[in-house]
């Protein structure tokens, strides 16, 4: 019987054969056989999770460190390659298992069944998680009391998101999709939030969320700083990842006195840059309120900006007063900015992608403006997934 060697991984996460096929669940080095049987090789682990691989929370449990590395190189660089461009691609820095700090789940009850997790690949079916490699373990350890909980809560039949966060005060939720009223339901979310020492409990009815529980002001600490946290706000996936982008970063800035931070968020790397003064824009307003109260709190030399960078992007001309400038954008990637900055005279760029993507076509753009693109640090916070983060530093 002959074989063939699989030997890449596709861009969501099948198995490439060097004649050609797409093969699922296979490893780099595995060998498929003509009945369609794989003879696993020396990058192909058992998979620790019993939910894989029907579980969407994850893709690619049945590669190890290795294989999955190299797996995020070859997205960078195959993105790269479409736009005509190359450059160093540092190894990656891959988060440990059991290290998500935030995560959305879905909850739905079925008579007095309530089941919580991830949907399955592809579809809306929920997956009951009994276990998880991904999330925190104070994170895994809410499932349980949170199904007694939404045992009386939740209207049967209803699925509602759960977003769950580690804070500095402790574990943060945020339910939404339901109206609990009355004593009886304000009584049990007191109850549930009090026994497990709860940071926050919020409920987002469609208006936003409201608190039901909070004891003392949520935050989450950014560089040494105290931020006021908003309910459902965007926070690198894992501390390990946090770390490794803002060294990156701070590698690009080096010891530059005046630094734009834009699409800044709540202040991931306008905290992280010490002593500069830092222009910070974000278009969410509650980030950006965040931001610029932990700043006057802390006495840090932050200006920040209510700006939508996509409809009100830098101009070329704002930009020459930078040393360095620092995009973090959304998956959508920042096209207009990037051209703004392409004609500018400012010296480096740290760009922070979560999609190879787009961040390869806003590559294109600065390069043809007459950067130079440096280098690539590949950051994998999402634990064997197909998603990847990057820090590259362009020049000029």
């Amino acid at each position: 019987m002959s074989e063939v060697e699989v030997v890449r991984v596709a861009a969501r996460g099948d198995g490439v054969t060097s004649d050609g096929r797409h093969v699922a669940l296979t490893a780099p080095g595995d060998w498929v056989r003509d009945d369609g049987t794989i003879r696993a090789g020396p990058h192909h682990q058992i998979p620790p999770c019993r939910h894989f691989p029907l579980c969407g929370g994850c893709q690619l449990q049945h590669l190890d460190d290795v294989a999955w590395s190299s797996f995020l190189v070859d997205r960078v660089a195959s993105a790269l390659a479409a736009q005509g461009l190359e450059t160093e691609i540092r190894t990656p820095e891959l988060s440990p298992p059991r290290t998500r700090r935030r995560a959305t789940l879905h909850a739905e009850r079925r008579g007095k069944q309530v089941r919580i997790g991830f949907s399955e690949a592809g579809s809306h079916k929920l997956i009951d998680l009994a276990e998880c490699q991904v999330l925190a373990p104070p994170l895994f350890a809410l499932l349980s009391p949170l199904r007694r909980l939404f045992a009386t809560l939740l209207p049967d039949a209803r699925r509602v998101n759960v977003h769950l966060a580690m804070s500095d005060q402790g574990r943060d939720v945020l339910v939404e999709g339901i109206d609990p009223e009355g004593l009886a339901a304000a009584e049990s979310i007191t109850a549930f939030a009090e026994a497990e020492g709860l940071a926050r409990f919020a409920i987002d009815e469609g208006f936003g969320p409201t608190a039901r529980w909070e004891p003392t002001p949520v935050t989450i600490s950014l560089g040494g700083v105290a931020v006021p946290l908003p309910s459902g706000s965007f926070l690198q996936a894992t501390p390990e990842g946090e770390a490794a982008l803002v060294a990156a970063v701070r590698e690009v800035a080096g010891e530059a006195g005046t630094i734009a931070d834009l699409f800044a968020g709540l202040g991931t790397f306008t905290f992280a840059l010490g002593s500069a003064r830092v222009y910070a824009g974000e278009a969410s307003r509650d980030a950006i309120l965040a931001l610029k109260a932990a700043a006057g709190a802390a006495g840090r030399q932050v200006f920040g900006d209510h700006r939508d960078l996509f409809r009100r992007p830098l101009t070329s001309v704002e930009l020459d007063r930078f040393e360095v400038v620092v995009l973090d954008p959304p998956r959508a990637g920042a096209r207009e900015q990037a051209q703004a900055l392409a004609g500018s005279k400012a010296p480096k760029v740290a760009y922070v992608s979560c999609n190879p993507s787009t961040f390869a076509r806003d590559a294109e753009i600065l390069c043809k403006g007459g950067y130079r693109l440096d280098w690539v640090q590949p950051v994998g916070q999402f634990r064997w997934s197909t998603h990847v983060e990057l820090v590259a530093r362009f020049s000029r």
